[in-house]
């Protein structure tokens, strides 16, 4: 037995690795019963047998691993890490399966075919389209492709937008201010992100504009660099609107555009910008295209049945 020796938390916010009133330390300690272990700061010092002491740093490292990569680390983390096989748990997950690991540890994966063709697609282009029926996974695998590229540092900020078009409402009959009005077109966007990011972290990112959800409307005359960049449901933009939009990209930036082209609330006589958009851009080979359908429905199994019906009725 040695003096106490230190490890440093490099990195990470130590609050985030300690846990609340430093539950996850209560809960690593608990594995080490032969050692002394005390916390001041970002530092952590430990007192015992140098054995146990070097197996206690490696699992500190592997933590610490866990935690930068995906943002997150609860008691089940915690347990399948301490096992023998630890090490390979960190190192072996696909990128094209897993894409991130969201609240509490929860594997968030390309679930289908066309979801894996997405998480490529991004890989191999700036800009990507996914089209396709509800249910398929287009906002909720893009919103999640944003959130890995901003753990990664790949970008510095996340930008959601969505047209605000009004689905058979009224938004000045709607309560509330502007963004009152607002928030209800931009709900599934915060739910997506509320799967992935700790409710206070993406507190404090909205308030910093680290990650920006605003109308469609907000991105006229900007350069969006340096971002990621989704506009969801982009079958209510207008020609003008989409082709506003796609040009706000710079140099650094990612856009994905998801969309439903079965899902059309603009009146009847005005053609929808994403249907424009891809006509006009499918020969470019530097811009993805990923295609939707049936079988990527990952919602109750009734969907994709009442998905079929409709198909099936407009054929008709």
């Amino acid at each position: 037995m040695t003096g106490p020796r230190k490890i440093l938390i490099k990195h990470t916010n130590p609050v985030d690795f300690f846990g609340v009133n430093n539950s996850n330390l209560k809960y690593i300690k608990s594995f080490y019963p032969k050692l002394k272990i005390t916390s001041r700061g970002n530092t952590l010092s430990i007192t015992g047998e140098d054995e146990v002491i070097d197996l206690f740093e490696k699992k500190i490292d592997l933590l610490l691993k866990h935690l930068n990569k995906y943002d997150s680390l609860s008691e089940n983390n915690i347990d399948n890490l301490m096992l023998d096989e630890g090490e390979s748990l960190v190192n072996t997950e696909k990128a094209s399966d897993v894409i991130l690991f969201g609240n509490g540890g929860t594997k968030i994966r390309a679930r289908t075919v066309n979801q894996k063709k997405m998480v490529k697609a991004i890989s191999n282009h700036d800009m990507v389209f996914a089209v396709g029926p509800a249910g398929t996974g287009k906002t909720y695998t893009a919103v999640a492709l944003a959130v890995r590229a901003l753990k990664e540092k790949q970008i510095k900020r996340i930008v959601l937008t969505r047209p605000a078009v009004e689905a058979g409402e009224n938004l000045g009959f709607l309560p509330g201010d502007l963004k009152d009005k607002l928030d209800p077109y931009l709900m599934p966007l915060y739910d997506a992100l509320r799967e992935m990011i700790p409710p206070e972290k993406l507190s404090e990112m909205i308030q910093y504009g680290v990650i920006e959800i605003a109308p469609l409307a907000f991105m006229r005359g900007r350069t969006l660099d340096k971002a990621f960049v989704i506009l969801d449901e982009a079958q209510n933009t207008t020609k003008m609107q989409m082709k506003m939009f796609l040009t706000r990209m710079g140099v650094t930036a990612k856009f994905i555009i998801t969309g439903d082209m079965t899902q059309v609330d603009l009146p009847s006589r005005q053609k929808s910008g994403l249907a424009s958009a891809l006509d006009s851009l499918k020969d470019i080979n530097d811009i993805g295209i990923i295609r939707l359908g049936q079988n990527d429905v990952i919602r109750n199994k009734l969907v994709k049945k009442i998905i079929s019906a409709f198909d099936t009725n407009e054929d008709k």
